[in-house]
């Protein structure tokens, strides 16, 4: 587990969460239209020195995985941000959901100036491809303008992203497909052939980076044109911009679907990042990020939130509305069960001693 100097610091002088989180908030936050399956979004806010931070695992994540997610979380309530290299905002993308094509220009009305969109793809793997495509073309209608990705989450086959990346070729530029397999061997021997068949669809690695032991075997293998970072799930800002610079691809910084705290600490990570030239070719004078899901929620627990305006989002952190949180709060059952969680991958992560935090 990549742990960052600065947050081992914090851990071997922390003996348990209660020491450093002097507030623990489970909340659960309704959504626009379904994502990732969801409709409600639960996620636990923490607040300690530095100020609000993010633990936010998915459910089906077990505590080894969901234990860099705390990393996050300890170092956004623990220390300040890194230094930005840019001022005041950072640019996003625009995110569809698989929704109907008819539902797409509502979406695409809540992100007024973006110059990237990201449509999800493959609900339910090759099925969905025919509704992917007309969803596709409803979102070059409603944004003319912004150059379009596609986010397949590794549902396909080989043979099945073959047939997906020749017909979404077909349907115009695209700047990346991100993830259309789940191996990274598999996603390596697809962009092979992609190069091979003249396909211009540059792929992109998302959950190869984020939900391996080694993130870097992407860009060993050659897997990958671009990679896209989460800082919770890569154990927080400093530890995401390590293998971003160790990767020496271009990068993308995206939304773990996180309420507007979370997202402050990726705008914060993609503030951080040095631009590149092989990152201009590929995705313009500065990578859009992902961060602008904050739109997808029909509450947050900020007014306002950090939504996107213009095309960015600004910079600084995020201080939750109170009557918010208690609107929001989740139940005491599931207020147990991420105490419970939270707690379990603290002990995970130090080993059960606050002079042992584990590599």
């Amino acid at each position: 587990m990549l742990i960052s100097p600065e947050v081992r610091t914090v851990l071997a002088h922390t003996a348990r969460p209660h020491e450093l989180f002097e507030r623990i908030v489970p909340v659960a936050l309704p959504m626009v239209a379904r994502f990732r399956g969801l409709t409600v979004r639960e996620t636990c806010l923490v607040k300690g020195p530095a100020g609000w931070a993010e633990f936010a695992p998915f459910a089906e994540y077990d505590v080894p995985e969901a234990a860099r997610w705390l990393l996050s979380a300890v170092e956004s309530a623990a220390l300040p941000y890194p230094r930005p290299l840019r001022d005041h905002s950072v640019d996003i993308n625009a995110t569809i959901p698989a929704v109907p094509a008819h539902r797409v220009p509502a979406v695409a009305a809540r992100y007024p100036g973006v110059r990237a969109v990201k449509v999800k793809i493959a609900e339910q793997g090759i099925a969905s491809l025919e509704d992917d495509l007309i969803r596709i073309a409803a979102v070059r209608r409603a944004l003319p303008d912004a150059a379009l990705r596609c986010d397949a989450n590794g549902a396909y086959t080989v043979a099945e992203a073959k047939t997906a990346l020749t017909a979404l070729a077909r349907s115009g530029p695209l700047q990346y497909v991100e993830q259309p397999v789940a191996d990274v061997e598999d996603l390596a021997r697809l962009r092979e052939w992609a190069v091979i068949a003249g396909l211009d669809v540059p792929i992109a690695a998302d959950e190869s980076i984020r939900k391996v032991s080694d993130p870097l075997r992407v860009a060993s293998l050659g897997a990958a044109d671009v990679i896209v970072v989460k800082a919770q799930p890569l154990g927080g800002i400093r530890a995401a911009a390590s293998v971003i610079e160790a990767a020496g691809l271009p990068a993308v910084v995206s939304s773990a679907l996180e309420s507007s705290v979370g997202l402050a600490a990726g705008a914060a990570l993609a503030a951080h990042l040095p631009l590149s030239r092989a990152a201009e070719g590929l995705l313009g004078p500065e990578p859009a990020t992902g961060l602008g899901t904050a739109a997808l929620f029909a509450a947050d627990v900020a007014e306002p939130g950090l939504r996107p305006r213009g095309g960015s989002l600004p910079l600084g952190r995020v201080t939750p509305d109170e009557d918010l949180l208690a609107a929001h709060a989740a139940g005491p059952e599931r207020a147990r069960y991420w105490t419970e969680r939270l707690e379990a991958c603290w002990e995970h992560i130090t080993g059960g001693s606050h002079t042992g935090a584990a590599e």
